[in-house]
This record gives structure tokens, sequence and C-alpha cells, in this order.
């Protein structure tokens, strides 16, 4: 062969060779195309939650959310924790925007409406098939509106359990929690007199004396039905009963019930003040369960109790406040892709898996789920305690708004400013004001 052929041939393969290259290149690029629109793609949900603090079901709940990335590559689950004090006034303030995130944890009742009103969550009645099963009507009712199914909740919390140091009270003679008010009363002088603070309060937050005190003080003087009444126009605020809950509060501060310190300290430091040593009692919700007594070496010196009964009340004695929480809900408008996202996570999320989980840590939870043999020997006590009646928490029931005045209301009568009166007639003033 000569050396013109073997050049034309040596032009041919190599052409032959580029040819093979770029089609090799062009099918890769296809293919990579293919599984990048519906394989591969990553999908980002932005998620705000209110689980800051150090309680053990907000533990589980990011560990819940840990495990749904590991099991979905393709879906990151992008976290904007909020604490809790803070958490509902950004919520409103994302929603007035119509900005919310693609998840978003919330409450029923006077929460849940505006969102609804506003169009801003997504229905998910096609989704309920995975709970229905395990979750019983009463615990998805605060989160229905007009038949559409706006959430699923993850927990039963009962707001008003009273921790009590049984050591301190066998000191000034009571080996049972009081089961009167003037014998609670009574146990506060003592405690006193014995150089130990009565309660540990953390308010810097606001939130505890409104939610963990007046729901079921308020609730032991005027019966459960006054907060629906008031909504309904029916009752007031100013109402005497609901005037001698308020003086509980006043009562309990001129008598030094809580410590110096109360409003500088958050309901963290409140909790840890108490587990410490420092107080004989500690109000707050069930999930605290889990520090003062499951988690803790001391645990078994620790009682827990409801508020006792008061004279000429018209609450049941026997109820606690309580309320289904953490309502995990979509927003409205996702494109296809994000919903589908959304979706699979809520059904991942919110499962038995999860309340088997919380219930072997001691909390709470509205399904009907078997108990885990592993689960917390102080379970027990605490369904026992929170098993006759549920009384209305007041912040699930009455607006936000309402609810600022009476927790700015309540915290300065903590430091004697003002009346259980005129604290009435501002909260009824902030309803009438919205109406």
């Amino acid at each position: 062969m000569n050396k013109t052929n073997k050049g034309k041939k040596a032009v041919i393969l190599g052409l032959v060779a580029l040819l093979a290259i770029f089609t090799a290149a062009c099918g890769k690029g296809d293919n990579a195309s293919s599984k990048g629109g519906s394989e591969t793609e990553t999908i980002t949900l932005n998620m705000m939650h209110p689980w800051t603090s150090p309680n053990v079901d907000n533990e589980v709940y990011k560990a819940r959310i840990a495990e749904f990335e590991k099991q979905h590559p393709n879906i990151v689950i992008k976290q904007d924790g909020v604490p809790s004090a803070q958490y509902k006034t950004k919520l409103r303030t994302l929603a007035a925007g119509n900005n919310l995130p693609d998840i978003n944890v919330v409450w029923p009742g006077a929460d849940l409406d505006p969102l609804v009103d506003g169009n801003l969550l997504e229905p998910i009645n096609d989704l309920m098939e995975s709970w229905t099963s395990i979750l019983p009507e009463s615990a998805l009712a605060g989160f229905n509106v007009d038949g559409k199914q706006y959430a699923v909740p993850t927990k039963q919390t009962f707001v008003d359990i009273i921790y009590y140091n049984k050591e301190m009270f066998a000191q000034i003679g009571y080996d049972t929690f009081p089961d009167t008010y003037d014998k609670f009363i009574d146990a506060v002088k003592k405690l006193k007199e014995a150089g130990i603070t009565p309660i540990s309060l953390g308010n810097k937050e606001q939130w505890p004396l409104q939610s963990s005190y007046i729901s079921i003080i308020g609730d032991r003087f005027t019966g459960s039905d006054f907060l629906p009444a008031v909504l309904e126009k029916k009752a007031k605020f100013t109402d005497p009963e609901f005037v001698k809950a308020l003086s509980v509060i006043d009562e309990l501060t001129k008598l030094g019930a809580f410590n110096t310190d109360a409003n500088n300290m958050d309901s963290v430091q409140g909790q840890d003040y108490f587990i410490q040593g420092k107080a004989a009692m500690h109000i707050s919700s069930s999930t605290v369960d889990a520090r003062v007594r499951i988690n803790n070496d001391e645990g078994d010196k620790f009682g827990i109790a409801l508020f006792p009964s008061v004279e000429g009340g018209k609450g049941e004695p026997a109820k606690s406040a309580g309320v289904v929480q953490y309502g995990i809900a979509i927003k409205s408008g996702l494109n296809e892709k994000k919903r589908a996202a959304a979706e699979e996570f809520l059904k991942f999320f919110v499962s038995e898996d999860l309340y088997k989980e919380l219930i072997r840590n001691g909390v709470v939870v509205p399904a009907k789920v078997d108990v885990p043999e592993d689960a917390s020997k102080y379970l027990k006590e605490m369904l026992e305690l929170t098993g006759n009646g549920t009384a209305p928490v007041f912040d699930s029931v009455i607006p936000t708004q309402v609810v600022d005045v009476l927790q700015n209301g309540l915290q300065a009568l903590t430091v004697k400013h003002g009346t259980p009166e005129e604290l009435a007639k501002e909260v009824q003033e902030a309803f009438d004001n919205m109406n």
C-alpha cells in the first residue's frame, strides 16, 4: 500500500473513532438526563418546627427526620428550628406573607383556623388511610375543618402536671399531695416557713403561666364549657369565676410561692431548678416527665399530681388540661414533585413506629398502639393520672392575639403590677376588638 492510501486509511479510522466517542458521549448525556429527571434529582423540603429544647420527644422527632433522609437519599429536609416561645409568632408572620415552609408543625383549633381560611395548607384526605386504623376521630378532629383534614398529630400533651418532691412534702407533714386548694395553700405556707421555695417557675417565655397554670386553674373554677362559651359570646373573661382563677396567680405571688427570678428563667431552667432540689413543685407538661423522672437517677423521689379541687368550682377536679399537639401539615401550592416528596415524608414520619418510640420514652400519644414492653415504668402512672377526662388548653382554644394579652398580664401580676380584675378586663377587650 502506498503512502497516500495509508494516509487516507488513517484519516478514515480517526474519523470513525471520533464519531464513536461523540456518540458514546451523547448516549451518556441522554442517560444522565433521563435519570436526573425522575430518579436521582435531589428535592429539598423546608421544614419549620419548635423542637429546640432538650425534651425527649424533640430528640425522637429529629432522629425520625434523620432516618427518613437516610432511607430517601434524594430528599433533603432542611430544618428551621424555632424556640417554642417564638414559633407561633413566626408561623403567623410567614403565613401573613404567604411564605410558609413546605412542611410545618401546627396546632389545632384557634391556631389552625387562620391558616385554613387563607388556603395556606394542603388537605390530606387522600392520605388518611395511613392513619385511620391507629388514630381515633377525637385525635384528628382538631385538625379537621369542614370535613377536610389538614394535619395529623404526633403526641397527646397534658400541660398541667404538678411534679412534686415527696421528701419535701413529707417534711411539712404531707405524705400525699393536697387534694383541695385550701390544703395546697397551707402546704405553700409551710414550705415557705421551712425555707423551701414552694414552686419552681420559668416564665421568661410567658406561656407557662397561661398554658400550664390558667388552663387548668380556670377549668377548676369555670368548668370546661367556659372557653367555648366565650368564643360564642355567651360568657366573658370578666365573669367572676374566671377572675377567681386569675386571683390564684395573684395570691401565690403575694405568698412568695415562686422563685424570685421566675421571669428571667426559661421553661427548661425552671425544670432544672426543680430537678436540682431547689423547689418543692414544678407545673409543666407530661412530656417533661422524661427529664424529671424517666431519665433521672433520682426520679423516684418525685411524684405527679393534678391541681386540686376548689371550693364552689364548676370544673371536674379529676380532669387534666390536654391537647393533641404537633400536627404535621403540608403547604398548599407545592409543585408535583415537592408535594409527592412531602406526602412521602408525612407518611413516614407520623407512623406507628414514631408513636411506639414516643411511648417507649414515656410520652403520651393519641394513637391506638400497643405499649412496648420496654416502655417507661412511669407511663402507666401518667396515663392513670390523665385518664379521667380532658379540660381544654387555653391557647389551643383562644386566638393568639388574646393569649398574648393574657400572658403579658399574668407576668405583670407576678411582679405585683395590676389586679386580676384589671387583667380580666384587658383580656376581654382584646377579644372584643378582634370581633
